[in-house]
């Protein structure tokens, strides 16, 4: 079972008991804070003699001085044969009030340590902190995933409200709500009797001589011991002239003659009662009041954490694939076989079976773990994702181990990847799948191909390959399950001319408003920066096409760049759009695109309508971050998108230079290519210095600027690759 379904499901069964001990420990850990602030503490230098004498000369009658974790001073004895206890103030002796536990924090905790269930309840609370250790443990494996590694852990976080609240509570209170678990572990350890914590009976002791007893203040013991160090100290009776002084610390136990002054036995605390010991301090934040704080709002996450996440489950549930129309694996003729991390790849296998079935075929879907070729198999076809940082998805962690001890058939196994380009690892996973298959010998009926971002058109034109080898119609028309949609208005417009057939416009939409609850659920438009995506649905089409965003939700407004496809439904749709019409959309996160936080010089390298996420890092670059733009166009007058605002930002510090390049006018500086070469001792000035790359355009020109860095940086040992590796260097293509 794979660190998510472990995460899932014992979040789901065990939460709301869950819940309850972090609720309780919340409310426990308030009362360290208040006890705090009850009594006045004593100086922890204060010698233990001299506090003794002050009690005694206030409160004849004392017979146990204690001192609590918050460091208040409370004094047990008998006023006749009414037992009481006060607070007294360690300067003077004198009594400040009457001390009583709160009758709440009991209650509290017999339901925070056993569910008000006696010895199984104790038992029950015990296996609750090892089921929160569990979930702590998957909790941080699956974050480190999600991130992308230790080195992105502070990374902006996308997705769904719910979703970043449960992220950025994770990284903020995973540490503290893993310590508790272990702490609590170690408290219930000795509570159910499975740890004794002392090391032996006490000794029999008993003061020995004639005369006078000693007072408190002469008694060497308590003379060189600090109240820092005190616990409780038992007077001995008056009545009783063997009776003993009796002082418990953290080091230990000792009896002291009360005619004499010397020890008369000491016993020093166990191992386990040292950690016992530490463990209390840590799990309740006694002797500590700012730590319980942290405490208490770390127990009261859990359950914004349950919250939060049967949320995720059930939009993970509501949109996760169902497959039919299955055949047996022995009767197929045609297998499938799937790796994936979320789901949707699941959802294009499906598509795939589908099509294949409308064939005439009988095929087989399996998880990737299952790979096997059967007598009555023609076809093996295996689609798989890549998860974080080139691995493989949880569930086929072992895969390429179990194909690599299979002995190669003859049935042809090709294999389809699905990634992001904006990872170094891009397809990393289906890459070292494929070289394995063919390390082993099976043949292929296709060469390795690669999905960018779960392209719907691009799986189009490898189904109308995979049907040319195949010798057979198949045509794959893959419809996503798609996220929940909201409504956009067109505000303003600006076009450009019919610059060599192809026009474009810069479209601005209202952000429309929406409640906590839709942003919860991840409908809409919930939470955008410059460079996410955004997806359009055209009319009469169920496939989205994705623009770039040129601004952030911190704008007010939905801003993209344009420029009319051949043949293009949704930018003939777009164009066609006057103020006050709508679309349909939703927004895809594109987390790695997005500038990291830090104060280094920024590269941003754009053509065309490439230029419309880099417009929106200027944008919102308030804090006047070195930002240095290469734009590449056809003509100035035609296609310089963005042009008023990006002279703007020149003038008010927004962006710090601007190098053009436009390849169809005379003396334009021809493609932006060209722009960094001429400029290659600043780019590489500016590289030697930390300096980040975000390059958006076509496919090519990606490609162009990419060779050209290369060539620029070989004398700093830079190469484009390198700094991918690094983080340094992103691209939004199309």
């Amino acid at each position: 079972m794979g660190w998510r379904k472990v995460h899932r499901w014992l979040g789901l069964t065990l939460g709301t008991l869950a819940v309850v001990l972090g609720v309780t420990g919340a409310m426990l850990a308030a009362d360290p804070v208040q006890q705090s602030w009850q009594a006045p503490a004593a100086p922890g230098d204060l010698p233990v003699a001299t506090l003794v004498e002050r009690v005694t000369r206030n409160i004849p009658g004392a017979d146990e001085i204690r001192r609590l974790p918050s460091g208040a001073i409370v004094v047990f004895g008998f006023a006749g044969d009414q037992p009481q206890a006060s607070y007294v103030d360690p300067a003077d002796g004198r009594v400040l009030g009457a001390w009583q536990a709160s009758a709440l924090p009991r209650w509290v905790k017999n339901l925070h340590r056993s569910l008000l269930l006696g010895d199984a309840g104790r038992w029950g609370a015990a296996g609750i902190a090892l089921a929160m250790g569990l979930l702590c443990s998957s909790a941080l494996v699956l974050l480190l995933r999600r991130m992308g590694g230790w080195r992105r852990l502070a990374a902006r976080v996308h997705g769904t409200l719910a979703q970043r609240i449960h992220v950025v509570a994770g990284r903020v209170v995973l540490a503290v709500l893993c310590l508790t678990s272990l702490t609590a572990l170690t408290m219930s350890a000795s509570t159910l009797g499975l740890v004794d914590l002392d090391a032996s009976a006490e000794p029999e002791v008993a003061s020995v001589g004639t005369g006078t007893f000693l007072p408190g203040a002469q008694l060497a013991a308590l003379q060189g011991l600090a109240v820092r160090d005190l616990r409780k100290l038992s007077l001995p009776g008056a009545a009783d002239a063997q009776d003993t002084w009796k002082v418990t610390t953290a080091q230990g136990q000792g009896w002291i003659d009360r005619y004499s002054g010397r020890m008369l036995a000491w016993q020093d605390a166990t191992l386990a009662q040292r950690v016992y010991d530490l463990a209390v301090v840590l799990h309740t934040g006694e002797a500590a009041w700012p730590w319980a704080v942290v405490l208490g709002l770390a127990s009261a996450s859990v359950l914004v954490f349950w919250l939060s996440g049967l949320l995720i489950w059930w939009q993970a549930r509501r949109l996760a694939p169902r497959i039919t129309g299955n055949a047996p694996l022995a009767g197929a003729d045609v297998l499938i076989f799937v790796a994936s991390e979320g789901g949707s790849t699941w959802g294009f296998a499906q598509t795939l079976s589908d099509a294949l079935g409308r064939g005439g075929h009988r095929v087989h879907l399996s998880a990737l773990e299952n790979f096997r070729t059967t007598a009555a198999a023609r076809q093996v076809l295996v689609l798989a994702a890549t998860y974080g940082e080139g691995q493989a998805p949880a569930h086929a962690a072992h895969a390429l181990a179990h194909i690599a001890k299979l002995d190669a058939g003859a049935v042809p196994v090709t294999v389809l990847g699905f990634g992001d380009r904006q990872y170094p690892a891009f397809c990393a996973f289906a890459k070292a799948l494929d070289q394995t298959l063919r390390d082993r010998g099976w043949p292929a009926l296709l060469p390795l191909d690669c999905i960018h971002q779960q392209s719907a058109q691009q799986f189009g034109r490898w189904g109308v390959a995979l049907a040319q080898a195949l010798g057979e119609p198949l045509v794959l028309e893959h419809v996503p399950r798609l996220p929940p949609t909201t409504t956009l208005t067109l505000t303003a417009r600006q076009d450009f001319p019919d610059a060599y057939g192809q026009a474009a416009a810069i479209l601005r939409f209202a952000r429309p408003e929406q409640g906590v609850g839709a942003r919860l659920r991840g409908h809409g438009l919930a939470r955008f920066v410059a460079g996410d995506l955004v997806a359009i649905l055209p009319p009469g089409s169920a496939v989205p096409r994705y623009y770039s965003l040129a601004s952030g939700c911190a704008d007010g407004f939905l801003e993209i760049c344009v420029r009319q496809m051949p043949g293009g439904l949704c930018s003939t749709h777009l164009l066609g759009l006057q103020t006050g019409d709508r679309i349909t959309a939703f927004i895809r996160a594109n987390p790695d695109f997005a500038l990291p936080r830090t104060r280094h010089e920024v590269l941003l390298i754009g053509a065309g309508t490439g230029v419309a996420p880099l417009a929106g890092f200027i944008r919102r670059n308030d804090g006047h971050r070195p930002m240095h733009l290469y734009f590449g166009g056809r003509d100035p007058a035609r296609d310089f998108y963005f042009r008023p605002d990006i002279e703007h930002w020149l003038s008010d510090g927004r962006l710090a230079t601007l190098q053009t390049a436009f390849s169809r006018v005379p003396d334009g500086g021809g493609y932006v290519q060209d722009a960094l070469r001429r400029d290659a001792a600043r780019v590489c000035g500016l590289m030697a210095q930390g300096a980040i790359v975000r390059v958006c355009g076509s496919r090519d020109m990606a490609r162009g600027v990419a060779e050209t860095l290369d060539a620029v940086l070989a004398p700093l040992q830079l190469s484009v690759a390198k700094l991918k590796a690094r983080e340094r260097y992103a691209e939004d293509v199309f």
